[in-house]
């Protein structure tokens, strides 16, 4: 993205087209190549490769305290969410989806998503929601 871009336009939405996004961040988006720089997060320990997708702390604090149980466990990679469409269902979906994920972690959970992962980001589908847009605000 462009400097500034959270300053310039909705903090918490973008789309495909949105003119905050470089050539190359579009590229980079497109492939999910702009997600590496998170496993330096997973070789510090701050990350895993499996697990709720991490969120910005002002969507966090407006959480129910069902919501927030996605908050025990540290953020991954990639999840279930990411199995059943990344930004194409809706918030509360990607929820209930990392909230049965900590409820059902095994270390054989994390290997089939692991598996799972691989031809999802060779597609590259999901990325932008319905009509190109990711909305992360439509919390109940």
């Amino acid at each position: 993205m462009v400097q500034n871009a959270r300053d310039t336009a909705h903090r918490f939405e973008t789309s495909a087209t949105d003119p905050r996004i470089t050539r190359t961040g579009r590229f980079l988006r497109r492939w999910s190549i702009d997600e590496l720089p998170q496993l330096w997060n997973v070789l510090r320990g701050e990350m895993s490769f499996v697990g709720p997708r991490p969120t910005f702390l002002e969507i966090t604090e407006r959480y129910s305290s069902e919501q927030a149980r996605r908050l025990q466990m540290r953020p991954g990679l990639t999840g279930l969410a990411q199995l059943q469409g990344r930004n194409l269902i809706p918030w509360e979906r990607r929820i209930s989806l990392d909230i049965s994920y900590i409820e059902n972690f095994s270390l054989w959970l994390d290997a089939k998503i692991l598996c799972r992962t691989i031809p999802l980001l060779l597609r590259g589908t999901g990325v932008y929601g319905e009509g190109g847009a990711v909305k992360m605000h439509d919390l109940a």
